[in-house]
């Protein structure tokens, strides 16, 4: 989407119906930034929320990932009340993309004890609204590895916290992130100075292949730290043959996948069809499991 962070100490461990009559019906999430342009003034959905989320739990989606949290808030409601819209769908209210970017003094000092009081509301927040996961979905390329050390940092102690609450935090990456600061991929210095216990990464294998990097290579490389995959083409799933979608699937475990994720951006037929299509081309396939939950 949008184109659409040590200072504790601790560990931090890993915290319906109406579906396509022809398919089986597999775990699979929707990120809820896709159907913006419904929500918006003008839209179909513009003032009504429950009908929108009914569409979506009977395409045959199981769960959401939301893209609208602001003052302890999702799409202006109350966590409570978002969480029994989405239930009431047939769906699981899983995850949320949010972040407070840090000042440039904040960066330059390393103390950022004022943002993490932003943290602990909107992860009491998630909390009530019955989130598994919080995801950091941008941040802007810094200009250093000192700058980006100290937001690797930031990332472990907002890790820490959704831990002590029970929830998994991870980041989100665009294609920005696979170009190289000082001589280092972004991504990889991410991935290699942040705490395990503490950030999972939630692979956008579009933006991956797009910032010309595969997926697979990364689950190899990095194997259990990609706990979240969004799964996104160009536009309708499978469509483009740009991203290779059996071997990503095959590869899942590797990653350490728990949910899987459907995010569009462009759609061939409106936002509705295209969901529904991507759906179905998921459901359909063979290499993409009934679910990814670990036992």
């Amino acid at each position: 989407m949008f184109g659409a962070l040590a200072l504790l100490g601790g560990g931090c461990g890993a915290p319906g119906g109406g579906a396509d009559h022809r398919a089986p019906r597999k775990e699979i999430a929707v990120q809820l930034y896709s159907v913006r342009s419904l929500t918006q003034p003008g839209g179909a959905y513009e003032h009504d929320w429950p009908r929108l989320l009914g569409r979506l739990g009977e395409m045959g989606y199981t769960a959401v990932e939301a893209a609208g949290y602001a003052d302890g808030r999702f799409y202006g409601f109350a966590p409570e009340e978002f969480r029994r819209m989405v239930e009431a769908a047939g769906m699981r209210p899983l995850s949320s993309h949010c972040t407070k970017p840090l000042t440039k003094e904040e960066v330059r000092s390393g103390d950022f004890i004022e943002s993490l009081k932003w943290w602990d509301a909107c992860i009491a927040a998630h909390k009530a609204a019955g989130m598994s996961y919080v995801v950091t979905p941008w941040m802007d390329l810094p200009a250093t590895l000192a700058e980006l050390s100290v937001y690797c940092a930031y990332y472990d102690e907002v890790g820490r916290r959704c831990r002590e609450a029970g929830l998994g935090y991870g980041y989100h990456n665009h294609a920005h992130e696979f170009r190289k600061v000082e001589d280092r991929v972004v991504l990889d210095y991410m991935i290699e100075h942040t705490d395990p216990a503490c950030v999972f990464f939630q692979l956008d294998v579009y933006w991956a292949v797009m910032g010309q990097a595969s997926p697979v290579d990364y689950f190899t490389r990095y194997p259990g730290r990609f706990r979240l995959l969004h799964i996104k083409d160009r536009r309708e799933i499978g469509e483009s043959g740009m991203v290779g979608f059996d071997a990503i699937f095959r590869h899942a475990a590797q990653a350490g996948a728990e949910y899987m994720i459907v995010e569009m951006e462009e759609f061939t037929s409106g936002v509705e069809e295209g969901l529904r299509q991507s759906l179905d081309y998921l459901n359909r396939a063979p290499f993409v499991a009934a679910s990814y939950a670990r036992p």
